[in-house]
Parts: structure tokens; sequence; C-alpha cells
């Protein structure tokens, strides 16, 4: 059909998604009814076929207070319908004054409260609940809703998102800062995601990190490794001239495992099922070098393999352990590495970048999207105990019911949330799964971006990448050491991200923000408490930094330091662990925990999943179409 045409609102041609309720914690409609004249854009988007599938229809009477849906966004009318002209065709009439609506989860930094008081909605019929709104649970909630299902999501916190949210880090000092307390960055973000939860039409927003990662030393040479094939190999050839053919082959190998495992399309093998180890050595063949890089090379095998220089060695040592709680001499750590280069996140393989809005926006969007499809979703309201196949008992003492329950809480909560129910050999191998985080995350004001020594200036290209401040290879050992004995290291190792160049809306005029992702701190201090010793981290970090910028001391507004402790008690994640347990091949692949779990209609969905952790989101869709499937129902997306 060529001439996707809008007319007058009638019942036979006006499809749209169940109704939305704007809630008392949302936008007031009356700031949603901005009248504007359209322009030729707004004509273009009208023009577009719809992109939601057809749903419930709305009564007459309903469609002046429900959104429209035209082209995948969504539009309120500032008239009733009879009071609206028309589009049709290519004849321009009189025509709605609609004007696209910002997301409501995103108005209320998710904080979208009750949807109803708790007995009420313990008295409705549910199919699912879905214990925790984590990006995966919203994500597994609108596949569910946009099946039929009668989804319920219950969020113990105030706010949704989990550790992929928006907060307000200075909320007394300087309350227009806006950040992800965990999440910073998008690049495992499934395409699928983002195509069939239509989130470029919500407002998803990504600007890739083309500059690249930028790592300094401490003989005041850098390196900056650019996107661009062509200008990364003459950095290399710059600081390292005899690793240039090494570099390509090791970029080589990375590129032949991505493109093996998780080709574009439905032949990537992160969507449904694991692969089993059969199957992935069908696809790698008798490429050697993929599979010690998927299965045993450490980082620093896998980077001493294809380079000698010690300095480019050192500055690619830390992407072998991020998140991870292993030395990057460890048996595995190369396939950190992979993971995080295996994303295709707008067809630009290995890509990383920064969503407007911050992280969080992620999340919120994809609370909309399970919304829009017909999913309740209530915050604030916490799970005492899964009731395997009945439903859920909530601290309150409410029970709510519900044959299906997904939980997106990592799975020693689930284990905790299942008590004597849960499978004795299902317990064992939950337990069995390294769950206790390594890293501190450093969210920090500035009222000016740092100023590397190496490569000198206050907003520089590499300001707008990634930037890695490295160790040698003795303080790698050291400090992984150290912390493994509750101890604080010397130095830490850090990766820095700067949201405000991007997206300068994050903060104040003149300010900047850094995010600081660092380890190795213990999880438990041998002397003291986080309490107690808070400060100290932060100064660690910061002199950490400043062993390679000049102008730290004088930069730094506020900071905000999150230890494993504080990430585990602010979004629930045990041991502040942000994979929700290990990452490392023994624990990946066929051997991660799959969705389907041995307690009859109890299944997970978060990060603990195949295909592990990040901002992926199609964990929760994984887990949405197994229990699609396994209940007797045909998913679409």
């Amino acid at each position: 059909m060529k001439n996707h045409a809008i007319h007058k609102p009638a019942a036979h041609n006006l499809h749209v998604l169940p109704r939305v309720r704007f809630l008392p914690q949302c936008l007031p409609r009356s700031r949603l009814r901005s009248c504007q004249q359209p322009n030729q854009q707004n004509l273009k988007i009208l023009q577009r076929p719809f992109l939601s599938p057809p749903a419930q229809r709305i009564s007459v009477s309903d469609r002046y207070s429900a959104p429209w849906f035209l082209g995948g966004l969504r539009f309120f009318l500032p008239h009733p319908p009879s009071q609206c002209g028309y589009w049709h065709g290519t004849t321009t009439r009189r025509i709605p004054l609609a004007i696209p609506v910002a997301s409501p989860t995103a108005a209320v930094l998710g904080e979208i409260g009750l949807p109803a008081p708790v007995r009420e909605l313990a008295a409705r019929t549910w199919d699912v609940i879905i214990v925790g709104a984590g990006h995966n649970g919203l994500a597994c909630a609108a596949y569910l809703a946009r099946n039929g299902q009668r989804v319920l999501v219950l969020e113990s916190r105030n706010r949704v998102g989990g550790a992929c949210t928006i907060e307000q880090p200075f909320p007394e000092t300087h309350p227009a800062v806006r950040m992800s307390p965990c999440a910073y960055l998008a690049g495992l973000l499934h395409p699928k995601i983002v195509e069939e939860l239509e989130l470029p039409a919500r407002g998803f927003h990504w600007t890739p990190a083309v500059n690249g990662l930028f790592v300094p030393m401490l003989d005041g040479s850098s390196i900056q490794l650019w996107d661009d094939e062509a200008a990364c190999e003459e950095e290399v050839r710059r600081f390292a001239p005899r690793d240039v053919e090494g570099w390509r082959a090791m970029n080589d190998c990375l590129t032949r495992l991505r493109d093996a495992l998780r080709p574009p399309g439905d032949g990537d093998r992160w969507i449904g099922d694991a692969p089993t180890p059969e199957e992935i050595d069908a696809r790698l063949g008798h490429d050697d070098a993929a599979r010690h890089l998927l299965y045993d090379w450490s980082m620093a095998e896998f980077v001493e393999h294809y380079v000698e220089d010690e300095g480019l060695q050192i500055a690619y040592l830390g992407q072998g352990v991020i998140g991870t709680n292993a030395s990057p001499f460890d048996p595995g750590t190369a396939s950190i590495r992979f993971h995080h280069a295996s994303g295709r996140l707008g067809g630009m393989p290995g890509m990383w970048g920064y969503v407007k809005g911050g992280m969080g926006m992620v999340s919120f969007y994809l609370c909309d999207a399970a919304q829009e499809a017909g999913a309740v979703i209530a915050a604030g309201v916490p799970v005492a105990q899964i009731l395997p196949g009945e439903g859920v008992l909530l601290e309150g003492g409410e029970r709510i019911a519900a044959p299906i329950v997904v939980s997106n809480a990592d799975p020693r909560v689930t284990l905790r949330l299942l008590g004597s129910a849960a499978d004795a050999e299902w317990r064992m191998r939950v337990e069995g799964v390294p769950i206790e985080g390594c890293t501190v995350k450093l969210n920090v004001l500035l009222s000016e971006l740092p100023n590397f020594t190496a490569r000198p200036g206050a907003n520089q290209p590499h300001h707008y990448g990634q930037i890695n401040v490295p160790l040698t290879k003795s303080e790698w050992r050291s400090g992984f050491s150290a912390a493994r004995r509750g101890e604080l290291p010397t130095y830490l190792w850090g990766e820095l991200y700067f949201q405000s160049v991007h997206d300068p809306s994050v903060v104040p005029a003149g300010m900047h923000t850094m995010s600081v992702f660092a380890q190795y701190v213990p999880y438990a201090f041998a002397h003291g408490t986080w309490d107690s010793r808070r400060d100290e981290v932060r100064r660690l970090a910061l002199r950490s930094l400043s062993r390679f910028c000049s102008n730290m001391d004088t930069a730094i507004i506020d900071a905000q330091v999150l230890g494993p402790p504080d990430i585990e008690q602010k979004v629930g994640l045990t041991g502040g662990h942000i994979f929700q347990g290990e990452c490392l091949p023994p624990y990946m692949w066929s051997r991660r925990l799959t969705p389907r779990t041995p307690m009859p209609g109890v299944y997970l969905c978060g990060a603990c999943t195949h295909p592990g952790g990040s901002v992926i989101g199609i964990n929760g869709r994984n887990a949405a179409m197994a229990v699609l499937r396994e209940h007797g129902h045909v998913p679409h997306a």
C-alpha cells in the first residue's frame, strides 16, 4: 500500500495500542498539547505507515484523552477529533495540531509510582508477574504484553531501570545534573530491541564514540585507538611501529569470532537458547585463535600473542577485565574483551556510544513501550516471596496471583525469594556462580574537562571517546592481590566517559560530567567499612587520574562514590556485581543460567541469563519468547 492516509477519526480505520492513562505522576496532559503549526517534517511523520501492530480499538469518546500512534510516535490532539481537521493523501487540509510526546517515564526520572492501590492490583487477574523493573524486565514485559499477556511488573525501588536509570547524584547542591548511577555507554543493546520496540521513534538517539579509546602513559606518550582503521593504524605505527601487522591480526581475530557467533540477522546466537559447545565449534571451524579467545586466553596472553610493545599491551589490558573480579593474567579474561566487542548497535560492529539524556533513557523508553502495550508497572512494591505456580507474596502481606513469575532480580536474590521452594540442584548451580563485585563507580561533576599532560587541552578529540588510565603489569598484579586481601591498591585502573561533551542537556552550562569506572576495590575491607573509608577511595581514584592530568584538583566540583556494597544497596545487585554474576567462560554460553528454571512457572530474564551482562535487552526478549512458546502461544515480536 503506497499511500498511507490519515482520515477523520473513525472506528473502522484508526488502529491504536491500548489506551495509556496519564497518572498523577506523569506530565499533565495540558503540557503535552503544545500548539504549533506543522511543518514539512511533521507532514512526513504523519505520512508514515502505522508501525505499531493493530490492537484494541478505542471508542470515539476515548480518542480525545487517549494518544494516537502514528508512524510509531505517540500524539495527543489539542482538541477533540470532531474539532480537528485531517490530512489525506497529498491534499493538505486542516490537520490536528499533534506534537510528539516526550517519554512519560523520563519526565519523572523513572519514579512512576503506583498505577492503582496494591489491593486493587491484587484483585486483578494476571498471566505473568515480573519481579524487578530493570531494563531486561521491562523488555520482557513489553514483548509479553504485545503478545496479549496480562503483565504486572513489580519494582521494589521507587525508580525503574535498575542499574540503567537516571538519577540526580547531587540533589541538594546541583539538582539539574543527571547521571546514570552505574551504566554509562551503549554498545551491546541488541538491534532487535531497538527496532521491534521502536526506540528511535520514542526518542532514542545514540552518538557513536568514533574517537575510540585514548590511553595516556606515565612517560608522557599516548595513543588514541580510533574507530577508523586507517587512523588507528597510523597511531599504532607512531606508537609501536613494529606492531601494526600484529594489531591488525588481533582485531581480525575479534572480527572473525563476532561474525561467526553474532552475524547480522537471525543467525545471531545471542537470540534464543545459547548454542551448545558443538554448535559453537561448528561455527568456528579450524579457527584456533578464535577458540582461544573465546575460551582460555588471559587478556595478557591475547595481547602478547599479537603485539610486542609493552606500552601497547598495557594500554589494552583493562579491556579484558571490565566488571570482572579477575586479573588480566587469569585464564579466560580475553573473552571479556570479545564480549564487549561483539555489539552491532546502529550497524556498527563493536562500537560503543552515548545515549542522549543518559543511559537510563534506554530503560525509560522500554518502560514506555511496555506500558503502551498494556503492561502494568508498579514501583515501590517490594516482593517478599515467589510462590511457584501461584504468584508472589508482597512485603506488605498481600498476595498477587499469577501462574508465571519471571524474575529480573539476580539469581541470589531470586533464590532468597524462593526460599525452600528452590530446587536443590538449581540452588547449587546458582551458588556456584561468583557474584562479588570489585569495581567502584564515581559520578563526578567538573568545572572543566581533564587536561591530560600527554595531549594538553580542555576540549580535545579524546574527550569525545573513551579514556583509560592504565596500570603497569606489576601494578595490575599487586592491585588485584590487594583487593582480594580486603585492602586498597596503590593505584586504580580507570575508564572515563564524558556524557556532557555529546549531550549538554545533562548538566548546567559551563559544567561537565565525568563517569569513572575503576577497579580493583574490595567488597569488604579487612579493616574498616565503606562508610568509614569512602573518602579514602575517592582520593585514591582521583590520585590515580592525577598521574595523567594536570587539573584534577581544581576541576572537581563534587563526586559521588559507589563501591560494591553501595551498588548492592542502591540497585539490588548481590555483591555489587554489575553483570549478576561473572561473565568468564565457565559461566557463559550454554553454561549460563537459562530463562527456564526447575520450579514450575518460574523464569529468569536478567543479565544472569544468556547472553550475559551489560545493557543488552535481548535477555528479556529471550525470556518472553520462552514463556510464550512453553505455554502454547505463537510469539511475535
